[in-house]
């Protein structure tokens, strides 16, 4: 292939930023139903794809290397120093716990997914060629990030599992052939809200506490000021300073032969733990923190596709994955039903809880909205706790996986 049409830094940057906001702006102003089954992450990460393989951005820039040393960590401080914990538990109560058993079907799902498509990819095991590669566990990784969290605990694992874009190309394949699935049997099981809450013993006054509770909440944030700006400014800096200094100089840790926390590991991790004990202290009440890291987090997804070399892409590798897909998110299904008898919460409890861990901050809300209005701020605090756990349980989820094949 010729050298590509832009080559220096600036412009590739500049081209990842005008493709983020040309989809967010036809979202907005079209208001097409498309964008309700296929959002933009998928055409932000699809059009770098194109670009890069037609020749106008390169597969390699020092753009690209800034975004995942730099781009990447200071997203992880801006989006974990607005977790509040104890606000959800106020709101859901044990709720929560429903979300965390949830978690948990999702790491040993994604662990037993993997596994199963490793025993039929072996040719003794299954007639048919099942092409799901040994390190597809990085795909794994990835997407249980997604599923935990939401886009930037994606992101943040393939970067922690040192996975390639192909890797990622296959989590988001799986994450949105998922999610046209299980979004509608979310929405949908509030018109059994009465018998589903009878069968789990849901307690007569749950709903009105929540709704008390709820109303109760403070939930506005105001324009932040230009210092409040340099404070946070000052803050996602230093973490990710810190965090990269130390992952430079911690040795790596090897189980059976395999590394487990390698350079890249342990730089997320690190910003991860920081960023979440600062959001105990009055860090967290510094506002325009999430708008920034979105705006962040979107790009860097831009940044993954751009690297994508369509040439070496395997349609059956995807369509194993994919298929794997299916039985794990079963598994979380029955996770969150266990919890929910196990806990005696009412439907919209559940849907909610499910939603906040496979479609994260963007599906919650909605989730939400249509099962009972009053829960919305709860589910994007629900969502905000999956972001705080997705990084450390996605990479938890990969390294099962390699630990298997290894």
């Amino acid at each position: 292939m010729d050298s590509p049409l832009i080559t220096s830094p600036a412009g590739v940057m500049t081209v990842l930023v005008a493709v983020v906001s040309f989809w967010f702006w036809l979202e907005k102003k079209s208001r097409w139903k498309l964008f309700e089954y296929l959002p933009p992450l998928i055409f932000i990460y699809a059009t770098p794809v194109v670009l890069s393989n037609t020749g106008l951005i390169p597969y390699e820039s020092a753009a690209y290397d800034f975004l995942r040393h730099y781009g990447l960590p200071i997203f992880i401080c801006l989006m974990l120093i607005k977790v509040d914990v104890l606000g959800a538990a106020r709101i859901m109560g044990k709720g929560i716990f429903v979300m965390l058993l949830g978690s948990v079907g999702v790491v040993l799902g994604g662990f037993l997914a993997f596994a199963l498509g490793q025993w039929i990819t072996t040719p003794e095991s299954w007639p048919l060629h099942f092409p799901l590669p040994e390190d597809s566990w990085k795909a794994f990784g990835t997407l249980s990030g997604s599923w935990i969290g939401g886009t930037g605990n994606m992101t943040a694992a393939h970067a922690a599992l040192e996975g390639n874009a192909e890797h990622l190309t296959m989590a988001a394949a799986a994450d949105q052939m998922v999610y046209l699935l299980w979004l509608p049997l979310l929405l949908g099981s509030r018109a059994f809200a009465a018998k589903f809450n009878r069968w789990m013993r849901v307690p007569a006054d749950r709903l009105a506490l929540m709704d008390q509770a709820a109303a109760d909440h403070d939930n506005k944030e105001r324009a932040p000021t230009m210092t409040q700006l340099l404070y946070l400014a000052l803050v996602a800096l230093g973490f990710t300073w810190v965090s990269l200094e130390l992952s430079e100089v911690l040795p790596p840790v090897a189980i059976g032969g395999a590394t487990v926390i390698s350079a890249s590991t342990w730089l997320i991790l690190l910003v991860t733990t920081l960023a979440l004990l600062a959001s105990a202290t009055p860090i967290r009440r510094l506002p325009g923190a999430h708008p920034i890291a979105m705006a962040i987090i979107y790009v860097y997804v831009a940044r993954i596709g751009a690297t994508m070399d369509l040439s070496s892409a395997s349609l059956e590798t995807m369509g194993a994955f994919v298929l794997m897909a299916y039985v794990w998110i079963a598994i979380h299904g029955l996770f969150i039903l266990a919890g929910a008898w196990l806990f005696r919460v009412d439907v919209h409890t559940l849907a909610i809880a499910s939603a906040a861990n496979i479609g994260g901050a963007a599906s919650a809300p909605i989730v939400a909205a249509h099962h009972r209005e009053s829960l919305v701020p709860a589910s994007i605090l629900m969502a905000m706790i999956g972001y705080a756990l997705g990084n450390y349980l996605a990479i938890l989820t990969g390294r099962l996986g390699q630990l298997l094949v290894t």
